[in-house]
């Protein structure tokens, strides 16, 4: 068979039209939605594939390919041009002209990551906790040609999906619970992935979490200081639903003052999202007013910013779930843009790309009460692949101008988008926008990854696309036992 006869790859659009799940909610329904997205999508990308004379793949990687999922994801959600419903700045014209795309999704930003992950594929923790492995084994593979479903998560991955398939400049490689001795990945080997990140790079481009789980008591206290001297560690990350306690009571109190002992003054609380079989009031974050205003020389950032897909984002009500809790408790206690407590995006932004209002109200209830210089990008990759698609998507995004009078929302313009992308994280951390990053090649880490790939353990691969039902949701659950 010639080249030219063998089939295209599958039609896949470069913004999901679903989006899955990370384990830590259930997933939308795709239903009659998503198929008449995905259904749409072809259409036009055959009509302009026929008329520009290229191919579907060449199209559909294109600004011009972005640029048409975006626009089908604004019809199905009724804000379609002249509509003045704010969502994606896209027009029928931008989804011919790779060009006029390139305007309406403007790049150039520093990009910084606060929320990335990867594992240890070859880690212990795969002959001691099968449940983390069938958690990967829901996650999205569509990206990943990997032989085993772990090594998709795995540290080469990472870096190719993070720093060579996205806008990356730097990025946050954060932490996720479990039982001693079964984590996916540990401290040293974050700092590993720093030291090969550093190599490929030769500049700084990745910077580290430090996991503590206070409900252990003092022994994990004690670690704090090892995990600062030994590995250089940027931020402590903490589940305050996986020990049942919160930063305001006695276990939260201590962990805040051996922090501020040590001189580490970010940490990075999970609220929202609640883990399945936990109890969701410890992933509520109204004990994030209290504890930063008890110790205001601490940066509290609030991972997801407290959303919860069981509620439909709306203007802000007092009485509220989801992000509303965090506005209500942070406007409790008197802090405001100015103040200690960072909103962050991973995974609310992946889940509510594909709902333009509701999008348009949480980033805008975000900018009104916290400000536009407490909001940080974040996207819980590589749980979903190449972050790209969320970047893109979030740089073509708007708030209409109705929502702006009604709600007294500020504009999303694109210094407001600079700041969230990228330079508010940098001033939390310390990281300098302006140096230079050289960028890590595809064939560097190629053979990188060859060289260190002589003990990789070959496993089955599963098809799959993440959990896409409440049904298979709850399945991927009971396999592991409830808790990933």
């Amino acid at each position: 068979m010639s080249r030219k006869s063998l089939p295209e790859p599958p039609l896949e659009s470069p913004i999901p039209f679903c989006s899955g799940s990370n384990g830590e909610f259930v997933p939308d329904e795709p239903g009659a939605r998503q198929a008449r997205a995905e259904a749409r999508f072809r259409e036009l990308v055959d009509i302009r594939c026929r008329r520009l004379g290229t191919s579907r793949r060449a199209f559909i990687e294109s600004a011009a390919g972005t640029a048409t999922a975006l626009l089908v994801l604004q019809e199905l959600a009724g804000c379609a041009r002249g509509s003045g419903r704010g969502g994606f700045a896209v027009d029928e014209a931008s989804t011919w002209d790779a060009a006029r795309a390139c305007e309406a999704l403007p790049g150039g930003q520093f990009v910084f990551d606060v929320q990335t992950h990867h594992v240890d594929a070859d880690g212990s923790w795969r002959d001691t906790d099968e449940r983390w492995q069938q958690f990967m084994r829901g996650l999205p593979h569509e990206w990943c040609d990997a032989a085993d479903d772990v090594q998709c998560f795995d540290r080469e991955h990472y870096i190719r999906e993070i720093f060579v398939n996205s806008d990356t400049h730097v990025a946050v490689l954060s932490n996720v619970p479990a039982d001693p001795g079964q984590h996916p990945l540990d401290t040293a080997e974050q700092a590993a992935t720093r030291a090969v990140i550093e190599q490929l790079a030769d500049s700084e481009r990745l910077v580290i979490h430090g996991l503590v789980q206070p409900e252990r008591g003092a022994p994990a206290l004690e670690q704090m200081e090892q995990q600062k001297e030994k590995y250089r560690i940027a931020a402590w990350k903490v589940y305050t639903l996986w020990g049942n306690w919160r930063l305001d009571d006695d276990t939260g109190q201590a962990f805040l003052v051996r922090a501020r002992q040590l001189d580490v003054k970010i940490v990075c609380a999970h609220k929202g999202l609640p883990l399945f079989d936990t109890d969701p009031a410890y992933a509520r974050p109204d004990d994030i007013g209290p504890a930063a205003l008890a110790f205001p020389d601490i940066n509290f950032l609030v991972y997801h910013s407290a959303y919860d897909t069981a509620v439909t984002e709306g203007p802000y009500d007092p009485d509220g779930a989801g992000i509303d809790r965090l506005i209500r408790t942070c406007i409790d206690h008197g802090i405001g843009p100015t103040g200690n407590v960072y909103a962050e995006l991973g995974a609310t932004w992946q889940h509510l790309r594909d709902k333009p209002m509701a999008a348009q109200h949480a980033i805008g209830k975000l900018l009104k009460h916290l400000g536009s210089e407490r909001i940080l990008w974040g996207t819980d990759s590589i749980w979903f692949g190449s972050p790209q698609g969320q970047l893109d998507a979030f740089r073509a995004f708007t708030i209409s101008d109705e929502l702006q009078e009604q709600c007294g929302y500020p504009a999303l313009t694109d210094a407001v988008k600079a700041k969230i992308l990228g330079l508010n994280a940098a001033a939390v951390y310390g990281i300098d926008p302006e140096a230079r990053r050289c960028a890590i090649e595809a064939d560097a880490l190629s053979q990188h990854k060859q060289a260190s790939a002589a003990d990789i353990r070959l496993r089955r691969r599963a098809p799959a696309f993440g959990p896409q039902t409440r049904q298979q949701f709850l399945a991927m659950l009971r396999e592991h036992g409830g808790r990933h």
